[in-house]
């Protein structure tokens, strides 16, 4: 039992990793499948666009995607067309663009990996460039090969063309290169990047290494329970309504929180060294009804949001 529990607690603390490997999987899998099924180079003037459909597409798509499934994303925007002070606080209007970076930057990583992964393969880059007009990239291509090259370069994907067997696998075989060597541009790119906005964040950190590991296991455990509240009270507010509807009498007060107080909770937090609150809830829940101050000196993407470092 004890052996079980340490591998469940294993499993808990490397969820981050194991979350990203996961998606990677995921994406090497839908790749491989849109390759296989859906497919199909053309083999024409069209070469260039179908490729590029099918490389830029599906990472759209993701983006899209992770907007919609990131919770700060509509913490930020739900009422703003109401209250633009949502957005572009006083004294700081700066913030709603640093924000939606975090958001950007986060939900950029599905659609990084669908590049890298399908750039790696190289069958769409491959077709997409073998339809590719420009004089310039077709000088470097077809140098030193026969004229076929420049005629029937967009049929080298589905190996229809007359040219000679080893010039057609030399150019497929360049495109694939092509293809690789930008994959790997991307991924160790971003590996930096990411490294880099990491040691930034990190060395301009007000927040101690222990503090901040004792804020993740707080906020953590402060959405799990709000989860359970969440099922509790509305369980406990329909069977009160449900009772007096059917039993014809008037219904049992039921506390609840003000509009405003929802209002407060649903804000997105950010850090002030002043105050140790280690949550918008905390906060609300400290300073009672007293104003929120505006300014604030810093934003945690990991109270509002995934957890992502």
């Amino acid at each position: 039992m004890d052996g079980i529990q340490t591998f469940l607690k294993f499993l808990m603390n490397q969820k981050t990793a194991i979350g990203y490997s996961f998606m990677a999987l995921l994406t090497v899998g839908s790749e491989r499948l849109f390759s296989l099924v859906a497919f199909k180079c053309p083999c024409s003037n069209e070469n260039f666009i179908y490729g590029l459909v099918f490389l830029f597409a599906p990472a759209w798509v993701l983006l899209v995607i992770g907007y919609f499934m990131n919770s700060r994303m509509w913490k930020l925007f739900t009422g703003c067309c109401l209250n633009t002070r949502k957005i572009f606080p006083k004294g700081n209007s700066c913030r709603f663009f640093y924000i939606f970076g975090q958001i950007t930057l986060n939900v950029l990583i599905a659609p990084v990996m669908w590049l890298s992964v399908a750039l790696l393969n190289g069958t769409f880059y491959e077709c997409a460039m073998s339809g590719l007009k420009y004089p310039g990239y077709l000088n470097t291509l077809c140098n030193n090969k026969s004229i076929r090259c420049w005629e029937e370069l967009n049929k080298v994907a589905c190996g229809k063309t007359t040219m000679s067997s080893s010039e057609s696998e030399e150019l497929k075989l360049t495109l694939q290169a092509q293809s690789q060597i930008l994959g790997w541009c991307i991924i160790v790119t971003t590996a930096l990047l990411s490294l880099l906005t990491t040691c930034c964040a990190r060395c301009q950190s007000k927040i101690s290494h222990l503090q901040m590991k004792f804020w993740r296991i707080y906020i953590e455990k402060e959405r799990e329970q709000l989860e359970q509240l969440f099922q509790l009270y509305a369980t406990k507010l329909s069977e009160r309504n449900l009772t007096s509807f059917f039993e014809n009498k008037e219904p049992d007060a039921f506390p609840m929180p003000t509009f405003q107080a929802w209002e407060d909770a649903s804000q997105l937090y950010s850090f002030n060294s002043s105050e140790q609150h280690y949550s918008t809830l905390h906060r609300l829940v400290e300073d009672g009804k007293k104003d929120i101050s505006e300014e604030r000196e810093t934003t945690l993407d990991f109270v509002d949001g995934q957890e992502i470092v």
